[in-house]
């Protein structure tokens, strides 16, 4: 029996179509794995479900309900339950008092009864196999227990089907293992799940039917048992061809950055040599451990184990300052938060971290300061007039220049990039993957972390595949592809039939 039936439900954003008559179909008592790339239309046709956004066109059915314009009270009020991958709890709060919210039980005299709302958390907990403190504060809990807790008061609410986003992005072995007992727990019930994931074991070892999305179309969907990870990722990707016009052979240098089994917060026995002039990218899915393997190597994160070597020099303590004046950069993700200062002129931010260098010199120059300036804007080609302009007077990839003009102006000889194309438009980006490549070309190693793997093959000598904290894959340039990409970002080359 159908629980939920989509069809024909299309979306667009300013003349953007980001669904465009897909139909979603799930069974009461099964677990449905909604698959696709980032940017598939998943989240959209979910936050439809929910009633965050108003679908365009189409129809939705759950429950034997017709809804024309579903709320996302209606959503909740008919057993819809969307646990994010971004939390949704109240750290400030207990346990209990989370899954009690807006429906304490009140006492004769408008007391609320404690004693009451434990007792029935710890019972709700006992039913699901939990171990957690009905009394405790949400803050002390770990990722695992969060997760758990939000799975909880989903049920709680007597919800009938749950959409699981990226339900085990924190989570290690064990602690997936008992989330997906749960889930099967739950299921033998009679609950239904949207399990949205990219990893092909997980989805493998719990669904049992499948949809498979790819740029806003609904491509296959089936049983779970009737295809296999190679198949399902081939669906994902499509037959997307990439264009390779950025990229140019160069000489590279000797080795400027060796890593011997470094271990850090996310990641773990990371062994990896690179030389001067070398580009490389890495990729994984979100949490895989890169961003954390990055800000180590830059002195934002502690290491536990292993050692850095920077240009023949072996470090076991790393520092910003230390890195710095080993010639490291770092241009950070999610640029507003943690680059750009949007209340100082360009000149400010160009020249932030090469003060922090030479924080010693009393005078400042400003003359010698707007000539390095505007060399290295006509350099990076940034479209900025006066140097006294606010930075948020700039486009998004203009602002990304003056970041990265910022770092040059330090020598700096290791430019380390976490997603550094984020929120920039196509045109800006062809100009970072030029100025990438032209860094290097000059002597400059570049690492960078991104999702898109058309943008490793544009530039890239070779790409470092992520999966839970380890190098899970090392592939030279002409072995770069999406479809191999996604199988050991997923874990699927792992699967036996499908091994590299």
């Amino acid at each position: 029996m159908d629980l939920l039936s989509m069809n024909g439900v299309s979306k667009s954003f300013f003349d953007v179509t980001v669904l465009d008559r897909v139909d979603f179909v799930v069974r009461e008592g099964e677990v449905h794995a909604l698959l696709g790339e980032n940017g598939a239309g998943k989240s959209t046709l979910m936050n439809i479900l929910a009633g965050v956004l108003d679908k365009d066109a189409g129809s939705v059915r759950f429950d034997g309900r017709q809804f024309d314009h579903i709320t996302v009270k209606e959503s909740e009020n008919a057993g819809i339950a969307f646990v994010h991958q971004e939390l949704n709890l109240f750290n400030d709060l207990t346990v209990y008092e989370n899954i009690y919210l807006r429906k304490e039980i009140i006492g004769a005299l408008g007391i609320l009864n404690k004693k009451a709302m434990i007792e029935n958390t710890r019972d709700l907990f006992n039913r699901l196999g939990v171990d957690i403190d009905p009394a405790a504060l949400v803050s002390e809990l770990d990722t695992s227990k969060k997760q758990l807790l939000e799975i909880a008061k989903a049920l709680f609410a007597q919800a009938k089907l749950f959409i699981l986003d990226e339900p085990t992005t924190a989570l290690n072995s064990n602690e997936i293992e008992h989330l997906f007992s749960i889930i099967r727990r739950l299921k033998a019930e009679g609950k239904t799940f949207i399990f949205i994931s990219h990893k092909m074991n997980e989805i493998f070892a719990i669904a049992d039917r499948y949809t498979v999305l790819n740029n806003g179309r609904m491509v296959m969907s089936g049983d779970i048992k009737d295809t296999n990870p190679r198949e399902v990722t081939r669906l994902m990707v499509g037959g997307k061809l990439v264009d390779a016009g950025y990229y140019f052979e160069r000489k590279l240098g000797n080795p400027v950055l060796i890593l011997r089994g470094l271990t850090g917060s996310g990641f773990e026995n990371v062994d990896l040599t690179v030389r001067e002039g070398e580009v490389i990218g890495f990729t994984g899915l979100k949490g895989a451990g890169i961003s954390e393997l990055f800000q180590t190597i830059f002195g934002v994160l502690p290491m536990r184990s292993g050692d850095i070597e920077l240009f023949g020099r072996k470090i076991n303590k790393q520092t910003i300052h230390g890195a710095m004046r080993s010639r490291v950069a770092m241009i950070a993700a999610n640029r507003k938060e943690n680059s750009i200062i949007p209340d100082m002129a360009l000149l400010e931010n160009f020249y932030a971290s090469e003060h922090v260098l030479s924080r010693r010199r009393q005078v400042i120059r400003r003359r010698k300061e707007v000539a390095n300036y505007d060399a290295l804007r006509d350099k990076l080609g940034v479209k900025a007039a006066d140097p006294l302009d606010l930075i948020t007077s700039l486009s998004g990839g203009n602002q990304q220049k003056v970041i990265l003009a910022r770092w040059l102006n330090t020598n700096a000889k290791i430019l380390i990039m976490d997603n550094p194309t984020q929120g920039i438009d196509v045109g800006a980006k062809a100009e970072i993957y030029k100025l990438i490549l032209e860094l290097a070309n000059s002597g400059i190693t570049v690492l960078f972390n991104t999702l898109e793997i058309p943008e490793i093959q544009k530039v890239a000598d070779r790409c470092i595949v992520f999966f839970h904290g380890r190098i899970q894959a090392e592939l030279e340039r002409n072995d770069i592809s999406e479809e191999k990409v996604m199988l050991c970002a997923t874990g699927a080359a792992n699967m036996r039939e499908d091994a590299i």
